[in-house]
């Protein structure tokens, strides 16, 4: 493997570390000296079920040698059988298969303003979304996004989008027009620094959409497909929402977005008002349908619940005894943050030399999304490396 040290004609939009990943196993990775990693990232939670998971890689070697792709004018059995098994498994009717997360999102605005607008005049048009929230880098996620810091030098922005204190459905209620046509939001914060949503707020906003008919969606790329312990983060606060947006998990690495809509919101879209070239071509469809398949089959929920405990419960313990440096921790399944005291970046270079990835979300919060996969031995090999770091790193 070429290992490029000077400068090269890749545009310098990342801040990456000094590490270059030759090859995965399930939640190991080796560089190109041959050193091993305890991946603790799974790709910004991607991997789920580790790297190069058997089961996927198999179907997928066989679709190589069938078909790659081909033009969405032609039939797509494919994007049927996988949609039908999303909507199954989400309460919900009708897919749109793209790329990426933001592209899931940037579907998801622009069928809540179709929808709005045909069943409510042109004048509805704005979306109601949340600070620290993130929901993609196109000009009108990066807007949408409760962050300052992805929107500076992209102005002028696009309007029709309101932002309000998450977890403040007062301020929904007083931020509200008629032009008013959807609420987004993410049920854990990821890139926000990790914060699950109150039950109270999810449900009180929900029941405010829902009298107010206003349409309830939820950004799931990050946390949907397992990495909270159910399918959809929604389903722990017993709501089924307008519309769900999906990618990171969904195809184990390969890149798959998807919008999940009821019939009647998906009713909006005609043939000719949306579409996409490479969304949902042949092998993406098939490496989702054969990760939800085996995440089905490896019984992936219950485990991510336990597994989920027993690193709360480690992390936990750490917190009281490293106290004057950890601030706390919290989460959802296997979806947890680490806040600190100060910034983390010490904690992550040293965890590298130490052979395990971390996250972080924003400056002092470690952000931890390993493999569902993970076992208790792994995060047992987590923990003493935690403990080392903040023995060094001790005042």
């Amino acid at each position: 493997m070429t290992v490029y040290t000077e400068k090269t004609h890749v545009m310098n939009t990342y801040a990456r570390w000094d590490v270059t990943i030759a090859k995965g196993s399930g939640t190991t990775v080796w560089d190109h000296t041959g050193k091993m990693y305890l991946d603790c990232t799974s790709g910004i939670g991607v991997t789920s079920l580790g790297h190069c998971p058997p089961a996927v890689t198999a179907k997928l070697h066989q679709q190589l040698d069938t078909l790659w792709h081909s033009s969405n004018l032609t039939q797509q059995p494919l994007q049927e059988e996988l949609g039908q098994k999303l909507a199954e498994l989400s309460g919900l009717d009708q897919v749109f298969f793209c790329n990426s997360g933001a592209e899931a999102n940037e579907a998801a605005i622009k069928v809540a303003r179709r929808y709005a607008q045909k069943s409510k005049g042109e004048d509805r048009f704005e979306i109601i979304t949340f600070g620290q929230s993130f929901h993609g880098r196109t000009l009108a996620t990066l807007t949408a996004t409760g962050q300052q810091k992805v929107k500076e030098g992209f102005s002028p922005l696009p309007a029709g989008f309101i932002t309000v204190p998450y977890g403040d459905v007062e301020a929904v209620k007083k931020a509200a027009t008629n032009r008013t046509c959807a609420v987004l939001l993410e049920l854990v914060q990821g890139e926000g620094g990790v914060h699950p949503a109150s039950a109270d707020f999810v449900t009180e906003l929900y029941d405010w959409c829902k009298q107010n008919e206003i349409l309830f969606m939820i950004d799931e790329v990050q946390t949907g497909i397992g990495r909270t312990g159910e399918w959809f983060s929604y389903q722990h606060y017993g709501i089924i929402p307008d519309v769900v947006t999906l990618a990171k998990g969904l195809g184990s690495g390969f890149p798959i977005g998807a919008m999940i809509a009821t019939e009647a919101v998906a009713a909006a879209f005609s043939p000719g008002s949306h579409g996409t070239t490479f969304g949902g071509n042949q092998l993406a469809t098939t490496a989702g349908m054969a990760t939800l398949l085996e995440m089905e089959q490896q019984n992936i929920l219950p485990h991510v619940k336990e597994l989920s405990q027993y690193l709360l419960g480690a992390l936990g313990e750490l917190a009281k005894q490293y106290s004057d440096q950890i601030k706390g921790v919290r989460g959802l399944g296997l979806m947890v943050g680490i806040e600190m005291n100060g910034e983390v970046g010490t904690y992550l270079k040293t965890a590298q030399q130490k052979g395990v990835l971390l996250l972080q979300a924003g400056p002092n919060v470690i952000r931890l999304l390993p493999a569902l996969v993970i076992q208790k031995a792994e995060i047992d090999q987590l923990i003493i490396v935690l403990k080392e770091i903040l023995e060094l790193t001790k005042a």
